[in-house]
């Protein structure tokens, strides 16, 4: 007997409306200081739902705790899912406002080191967190020497921040052993900063390709992959293009420099230097 029709069996009283929860729809391109939100809405209705489900479970007829690479909705409705998974330091892929990402719990050594593996990347290249909240950050590295509103004005949006951590961090210094900094992301996607707010931790993540390859704007992109995660969480395919995020390192008191021009490079300088900082020299 196969999983759907054990589940039709053991649940015959459960009705169509239990067993497909509604999503809840977020905005997208609602305009915000500095940056467009990019947060994607979730428009997928309960027919289709049911359809990719029903598929899902007849392709893979094995116990549901056993399976790797499960696609979900990148919906609220899905969060704890995603959560439970963390907390077992397993990883997780998922959408942001710029690439798909691979995502496991910050202070998981064994998780952190097995993005490591399943990327072929060298551990000297560290990996940016995320946080829910712009509010967050300032658990995880220094942020007393930037101006006030520096940062609410660069996010959520995609913006790597790079800061110090600071002696107050809750990061472990398994993280990015050898580095006094972190790079630091708040995306402007709820489905990600609501799973990060629900671990009440920073989420260690990175792009969802092999090292060296094209970055992901579907989970098409980087199916060859899906077998390393418990969960896919499907945001559609991307609509920013595979620049990923700016990265800014801001760890020097009135200086900025861009470590890599991204998709909002010019944005980013304009925040920047509207709160009076200017650029650090290169040196020669």
């Amino acid at each position: 007997m196969n999983l759907p029709t054990r589940i039709a069996v053991t649940l015959p009283q459960i009705s169509a409306s239990v067993l497909l929860p509604s999503f809840s729809p977020t905005l997208r391109g609602v305009p915000r200081t500095g940056f467009v939100s990019f947060s994607r809405k979730c428009t997928s209705l309960r027919d289709k739902f049911s359809k990719k489900m029903a598929r899902s479970l007849e392709e893979n007829d094995v116990g549901v705790g056993d399976k790797k690479g499960v696609v979900l909705e990148a919906s609220e409705a899905f969060a704890d899912e995603a959560c439970e998974a963390l907390r077992a330091g397993k990883l997780i892929a998922v959408p942001t406002d710029t690439l798909y990402g691979f995502a496991c719990d910050a202070c998981s050594l064994e998780a952190v080191n097995r993005i490591y593996e399943i990327k072929g990347r060298k551990h000297t290249s560290p990996l940016a967190i995320c946080v829910g909240d712009v509010s967050d950050i300032k658990r995880f590295a220094d942020t007393e020497h930037l101006p006030n509103g520096l940062l609410e004005s660069l996010l959520p949006g995609p913006v790597t921040v790079v800061l110090k951590r600071g002696e107050s961090s809750i990061l472990e210094k398994s993280l990015n052993p050898g580095l006094d900094s972190i790079g630091v992301r708040v995306p402007d996607y709820n489905f990600i900063r609501v799973i990060s707010r629900r671990l009440g931790s920073a989420l260690a993540l990175t792009s969802a390709n092999l090292s060296g390859q094209p970055s992901s704007v579907s989970i098409k992109d980087f199916e060859n992959l899906w077998e390393h995660c418990d969960y896919v969480y499907d945001g559609g395919e991307l609509p920013s293009g595979r620049a990923g995020s700016t990265v800014v390192d801001l760890t020097k008191l009135g200086k900025y420099k861009i470590l890599r021009p991204g998709s909002a490079k010019e944005e980013t300088v304009a925040i920047i230097e509207r709160h009076s900082l200017v650029e650090e020299a290169t040196a020669t």
